[in-house]
């Protein structure tokens, strides 16, 4: 179920910076589970929970919009090129 906040979330989401930008793995890893988190997506691990906690969330297999499913993909790019290994 989305909000009026995660609409808000998603035009901010197109518009951030690009993945190759970020300063850090964290600085990746947290965007994109942002995404997740702003579709329901309830977390596995311990940082996720700790980060963005499961109230509310209802899905582990969010749909996302075209728009969110690009960023992520960019995003999990640039995580692969760093090698990044948050959690």
């Amino acid at each position: 179920m989305k909000t009026g906040f995660s609409i808000l979330a998603l035009a901010v989401s197109t518009l951030m910076t690009s993945p190759a930008s970020a300063a850090s793995c964290y600085d990746l890893w947290y965007q994109r589970n942002q995404i997740y988190a702003e579709n329901g997506y309830c977390f596995k691990t311990q940082l996720g929970r700790d980060t963005f906690g499961n109230a509310g969330c209802f899905t582990s297999n969010p749909k996302l919009s075209k728009f969110e499913a690009r960023d992520v993909k960019e995003i999990k790019q640039e995580e692969k090129k760093r090698g990044c290994k948050v959690n």
